[in-house]
C-alpha cells in the first residue's frame, strides 16, 4: 500500500521525503507508528528552526551588545537583624501558603544517569554518604517531611523523559512512593534531531524517526498537555485542588530546599510570576546561567553566550558585576504558566550532539564527532515574559551541589561530602562535637534524613548536646 499522497506532499515541501524511503519494506504497524511520528512533528516550526540554528539564516547567536546588560536587583543574605526579621516575616507567609495547599512541586527528572556510569534514570542513583539513599528518596522524604509540617500534602508532579517514564514509576511503586502522599508522573515532549549539515531529520530505524527531549524549558507544554486517556492535564488539576503556586528544581541536586517557605514568602511579597534562587559566581567561566537586565528587562543568559568582556566585567571593589548564577530553582504560578502556554512559546537552542542515524544503505552508523543538531528550550527563558519577578540570593555551601560526573566536581565524591559538611554542621549547632580534618571537612559520612529533622533547628530538639560523633551516622 502506498503512504497516503497528502502526507508524501507535506513532506515533500518541507524537503523531508526520505523519512519514507523504507515504507515499502515495512508491515502495517510500524507504517501506523511511522506515519504518528512524522504527523506530530511541527514541520513548519522545524523548517524556522533549522533556518535559524543549522543554516544561519536569521541571525542564530548573535552576542549581546555589553551597552545593553546591566546587573539585576537581588534580595541578598541577611547580614543585620532588621534584614532577619524580614525574612522571618516572609518564611511565615511561605508557611501559610504551604499551609493552605497552595504549593505545588515540579521535579525534572528526564535525565539519565549515563555520564555517572550508571543505568538507569538519574533520579535513582544512590547518593545519600552513608544510606546511599536515591536522589528521589531525598527529594521525596523532604516533601513528606515539609507536608507532615505544615499539615497539608503537598503534591509532587514529576517529569520524567518519555526513556524513562516507564522506569521512573515502577521505581517509586517499588519503595511506595517513598510515602508521598501525592505523585504524578507525566512526560516531557520531544523533537526532531537533524543532520547538522544538511538539516535533514534523521532516521533512527526504518520505522522511527529520531527524536529527543525537548529540554527543560518543555516542562510548560507538558504540564498544560492532556492526561493519559483524556484524564486532565497537571495544571488542570492543580486548578481543581487550588494549586497555584509552583515550586520547580531539578533531580540532580540533592541540597534544595523544597519549597522552601522563605523563598516562597519572598515571591508572595512580590507579586511575582516567576522567582529565582541565584548564588554568586566564583569565576568569569563558572558554568552557571547568569541573570542580569537586558535593555531594562530581566533575562538569563547562558553561560556558554556571555562574551569575555561580559564575563570578567568587574566592579570597582574587584567582585563580578554580572554576579548572579542561577542553580536552576525557581517558582511559578500557575496562571503564568497558562498564560505562557497560550500565548508565547519559548525559544528553542541547539545543542549539537553525536546522534546514532540509519544512513542510506539501511545501517544504524554511530558518528564519531559530533553530526547533528538537537532543539532544546531552556525554563529560565520564561522570564523574560513574566511582569512581575524576585531574585533571591542563597548560600552556595546550603543548597548547591549538583551530581553531573562520574569523578571530579560535582561528583558523587564531592556531593557526600558536600552533604556531610552541611548535616555535621547542623550536628555541631545542635551541640554535638564532630572530628573534622585539617581541610575543615568532616572526617566521615554524616547524613539526618528529612523525616528525622528538616533542618538545623528541628534537629536541636532531637539530640542532646555533648554528642560524640565518632564515626559514620545516619540519622533516620
Amino acid at each position: 500500500m502506498s503512504a497516503d499522497p497528502a502526507l508524501l506532499e507535506r513532506l515533500n515541501r518541507h524537503g523531508q521525503s526520505h523519512l519514507l524511503r523504507y515504507w515499502d519494506e515495512l508491515e502495517a504497524p510500524a507504517r501506523a507508528g511511522l506515519v504518528a511520528e512524522i504527523e506530530a512533528i511541527d514541520l513548519d516550526q522545524l523548517d524556522s528552526l533549522i533556518a535559524q540554528h543549522v543554516r544561519g539564516e536569521e541571525g542564530a547567536g548573535a552576542e549581546i551588545a555589553a551597552a545593553d546588560v546591566e546587573p539585576i536587583e537581588v534580595t541578598r543574605m541577611p547580614e543585620t537583624d532588621g534584614q532577619r526579621a524580614l525574612r522571618r516575616r516572609s518564611a511565615s507567609l511561605g508557611a501559610d501558603m504551604l499551609a493552605a495547599g497552595e504549593v505545588g512541586v515540579v521535579l525534572v527528572a528526564g535525565g539519565s544517569g549515563t555520564r555517572l556510569g550508571f543505568e538507569g534514570p538519574k533520579g535513582t542513583f544512590p547518593i545519600g554518604p552513608v544510606s546511599s539513599a536515591s536522589l528521589f528518596q531525598i527529594h521525596a522524604e523532604k516533601i513528606v517531611a515539609l507536608s507532615r509540617r505544615h499539615g497539608r500534602a503537598i503534591p509532587l508532579y514529576i517529569m520524567t523523559s518519555p526513556e524513562n517514564h516507564q522506569a521512573t514509576g515502577e521505581f517509586l511503586e517499588q519503595n511506595a512512593q517513598f510515602g508521598l502522599e501525592r505523585v504524578r508522573l507525566f512526560p516531557q515532549g520531544r523533537m526532531p534531531v537533524v543532520d547538522r549539515a544538511t538539516g535533514k531529520i534523521l532516521l533512527a530505524a526504518r520505522d522511527h524517526v529520531a527524536l529527543a527531549p525537548d529540554g527543560h524549558g518543555g516542562v510548560l507544554a507538558a504540564l498544560a498537555a492532556a492526561g493519559p486517556a483524556g484524564a486532565p492535564s497537571c495544571l488542570e488539576e492543580m486548578r481543581q485542588q487550588g494549586v497555584n503556586t509552583l515550586f520547580y528544581f531539578q533531580v540532580d541536586n540533592p541540597l534544595v530546599r523544597i519549597a522552601d517557605p522563605t523563598f516562597l514568602g519572598l515571591h508572595r511579597e512580590a507579586a511575582a510570576e516567576m522567582s529565582f534562587k541565584v548564588i554568586e559566581r566564583v569565576a568569569p567561566d563558572e558554568k552557571l546561567g547568569v541573570l542580569v537586565r537586558v535593555n531594562g528587562r530581566p533575562r538569563v543568559i547562558e553561560y556558554s553566550d556571555l562574551t569575555p568582556e561580559l564575563a570578567a566585567w568587574r566592579s570597582g571593589s574587584g567582585t563580578l558585576e554580572l554576579w548572579a548564577g542561577s542553580i536552576a530553582v525557581h517558582i511559578l504560578e500557575r496562571s503564568f504558566i497558562e498564560r505562557l502556554v497560550g500565548e508565547a512559546r519559548l525559544p528553542f537552542h541547539r545543542a549539537i550532539k553525536k546522534t546514532p542515524y540509519l544512513d542510506e544503505s539501511g545501517q544504524v552508523t554511530r558518528p564519531p564527532e559530533p553530526n547533528s543538531v538537537k532543539f532544546e528550550q531552556f525554563v529560565f527563558d520564561a522570564l523574560p515574559h513574566s511582569e512581575r519577578w524576585a531574585v533571591v540570593e542563597t548560600d552556595r555551601a546550603g543548597e548547591f551541589e549538583p551530581l553531573k560526573n562520574a569523578v571530579g566536581p560535582e561528583s558523587p565524591a564531592t556531593v557526600h561530602q558536600r552533604m556531610s559538611d552541611q548535616f555535621g554542621e547542623w550536628l555541631e549547632q545542635a551541640g554535638a562535637i564532630v572530628p573534622r580534618r585539617p581541610d575543615g571537612a568532616v572526617a566521615f559520612g554524616v547524613e539526618i534524613s528529612p523525616l528525622f529533622a528538616l533542618d538545623a533547628a528541628e534537629l536541636r530538639t532531637k539530640i542532646e548536646p555533648g554528642l560524640v560523633v565518632e564515626r559514620p551516622v545516619y540519622l533516620r
